[in-house]
């Protein structure tokens, strides 16, 4: 791995959530400048500045290291509980100030709890402080985000075989010869992380004159996240020149590049290419649309077809998984199989490991490889039975492979996918909806140039839809589903702050300190309920189905479970015929989903809810009458 976590690290931008609520209105400088004290507010902001210069070490080095990766659990826990008191505090003071003209009933409020909020305050202050201070114990140190690539570049083909990919090869060669008669072909193979793009592209390079009439020039560079137009400009003359390339001035690059290319034949491959940013590869081009012989190519390997979109003439070619059978061939080659003893045994079992590697030959060989001086059938078992994806990295081998586009995605990305860990697996979701939630959640990243939040979240989801961290549903119009190895991922990433019910397993025990939760109100059992009941920092609380239990009332329960959960910002509620009063004391509410209930009317407290974005009403058939002050909503 390279010295940098890629694409910044996920607790940053969550950290910058809370300065924001530092530093954006009169009501927190007032209240939390004056009443609070100057002194601690400068020290929670030092004391998050110290542990966000830490995170991305942190972030990496969590999946060898257990410690570290409770580090970085405790730090999330208390930046939650940061946030909760600052807009608790915002909630409050904008409420009180909706009744008051002046500040003076303001001051009442925060004399009379002053006290209180100074203390919990104190603590979690005092809880980030500590955490700063264990980084030299845990090996902690500041380092960069940015554009590092995790691979080494090579245009080796290091596998022994490639297999199932005869109809991709010829379909490629096609595509290559097809444009002899033209001077430039640029091709993209896109592709899941995993499903062999670079092994293709080996194969191509390394086989070309088997195929394609001769190159007078070769090349392969490694691009990576980071983008630079002027470094790989200089890393292709590289490449041509044997290694050296003295040139720093962009121009001088090009019109090196443009002498090396003029009248020869061009083969370069452009391997792990990220950026859609369509200036930096219009100017990126001009030397090889420009120059060189017919028949010369780019060809370009990327995760996300947005690339190829940006790239003038592309031309994208979709990598498709392996069937179970080639992806049997990589994992028994890297297993050494055929040298195992009891092969009927380990074959039974090897074959359902392979099915779980849904068609990623990285999967295969990665696992195989790990299983290669392991011929028992108790250890190849462990493995089956096992959930691969927590293992430490230094073990699993498999963690990296999913890992590496994650890792490049940015802060916001990352917190919007380790989101979808809330839904079950192979659970069915509408683009809108999460859209929504992430809104609701303080998730996306501002809006810029005029755009609507619901733009920047579109954004944000066509980003990853790209990226194949989301496909779409067959058969579901504008629905979609995570893949199984991504859901994994999610769920790993999430840790005990993200709970579906589905993935409790006996136990139904909640974690204290869980934020998000989804329950499957059919397979609530009293002991899950109760659990539910103990969580009471919960932020999102998403109820769908039925109760399992016919003796328990669903206006009883939600009076409960609405009395514990003041934190509540996303609240999702099923089969009510009525809602309580006591929804107006969700100061901090932003999302509210009535869909598909039999309620006739809103409670008046509603109208209190000051922070309420989003009201979703669907299908409630039997409603027939909107409280009065619902105009008095103005986040609505």
């Amino acid at each position: 791995m390279a010295g940098a976590l890629v694409g910044g690290a996920f607790l940053s931008g969550f950290i910058n959530v809370v300065f924001d609520r530092l530093l954006t209105t009169d009501a927190v400088n007032f209240v939390l400048g004056k009443k609070l004290g100057s002194d601690l507010i400068q020290r929670l902001k030092t004391a998050l500045l110290g542990a966000e210069a830490l995170v991305a070490d942190a972030e990496m080095k969590q999946f060898g290291n257990p410690s570290v990766r409770k580090w970085l659990d405790n730090l999330r826990d208390a930046v939650y509980c940061a946030e909760d008191l600052l807009d608790t505090v915002l909630a409050k003071a904008a409420t009180q100030k909706e009744e008051s003209s002046s500040w003076w009933s303001l001051s009442i409020f925060i004399n009379r709890d002053r006290d209180d909020m100074v203390e919990k305050m104190e603590g979690v202050v005092t809880r980030i402080e500590d955490l700063g201070k264990q980084k030299d114990f845990l090996g902690l140190e500041k380092i960069p985000t940015g554009g590092s690539s995790w691979r080494t570049p090579t245009s080796s083909l290091e596998r022994g075989n490639v297999y199932g990919r005869e109809d991709d090869k010829k379909a490629l060669v096609q595509m290559l010869n097809d444009n002899n008669e033209h001077h430039l072909s640029v091709i993209a193979i896109v592709g899941i992380g995993g499903v062999g793009k670079t092994t293709l592209a080996q194969w191509l390079y390394n086989n070309q004159e088997e195929f394609m009439k001769g190159f007078d020039l070769k090349a392969w560079v490694c691009v990576s996240e980071k983008f630079e137009v002027v470094e790989t400009t200089r890393n292709v003359i590289k490449q041509l020149h044997g290694g050296t390339c003295s040139l720093d001035d962009f121009n001088s690059l090009q019109n090196a590049l443009k002498e090396e290319l003029s009248n020869k034949k061009f083969f370069i491959i452009l391997d792990d290419v990220w950026s859609d940013d369509g200036d930096k590869w219009s100017n990126f081009m001009t030397p090889f649309q420009q120059n060189g012989n017919k028949g010369s190519i780019v060809l370009l390997t990327t995760r996300g077809e947005n690339v190829s979109l940006a790239v003038q003439n592309c031309r994208p070619y979709f990598l498709t998984k392996l069937s179970e059978d080639y992806c049997w061939s990589v994992f028994a080659e890297n297993a050494s199989f055929q040298q195992s003893n009891g092969r009927a045994a380990l074959e039974e079992i090897g074959r359902k490991i392979v099915k779980k590697c849904d068609g990623l030959p990285l999967a295969a060989e990665t696992l195989g490889r790990l299983l290669r001086t392991k011929h028992d059938v108790e250890e190849w078992n462990k493995i089956l039975m096992s959930d691969i994806w927590e293992f430490p990295v230094e073990k699993s081998k498999i963690i990296p492979a999913l890992l590496i586009s994650y890792f490049h995605l940015p802060p916001h990305l990352k917190r919007c996918f380790v989101y979808s860990a809330l839904y079950p697996k192979d659970y069915v979701f509408e683009k809108d909806d999460l859209i929504l939630l992430w809104m609701a959640e303080d998730i996306l990243p501002p809006p810029k140039r005029g755009k609507s939040l619901e733009e920047v979240g579109c954004e944000c989801f066509d980003e990853l839809t790209s990226r194949l961290f989301f496909t779409k549903s067959e058969g579901f119009g504008n629905y979609f589903v995570m893949h199984d190895l991504l859901h994994d991922l999610a769920i790993f990433l999430a840790g005990d702050f993200y709970c579906n019910s589905e993935e409790l397993g006996k136990e139904e025990e909640i974690k204290i300190q869980t934020r998000h939760l989804f329950v499957d109100l059919s397979q609530c059992s009293s002991k899950l309920y109760n659990s539910i009941l103990k969580v009471e920092s919960l932020r999102t609380l998403l109820l769908f189905g039925d109760f399992s239990s016919p003796n328990c009332n669903i206006e009883a329960a939600t009076c409960e479970i609405l009395s514990k959960c003041k934190y509540l910002r996303v609240l999702s509620l099923t089969k009510l015929d009525e809602v309580p009063n006591l929804i107006g004391e969700l100061i901090h509410l932003r999302y509210l989903n009535l869909s598909w209930t039999d309620i006739k009317t809103l409670p008046e407290s509603l109208c209190n809810l000051c922070n309420l974005q989003i009201l979703k009403l669907y299908q409630c058939s039997e409603l027939t009458t909107l409280p009065s002050g619902l105009h008095n909503l103005v986040n609505l």
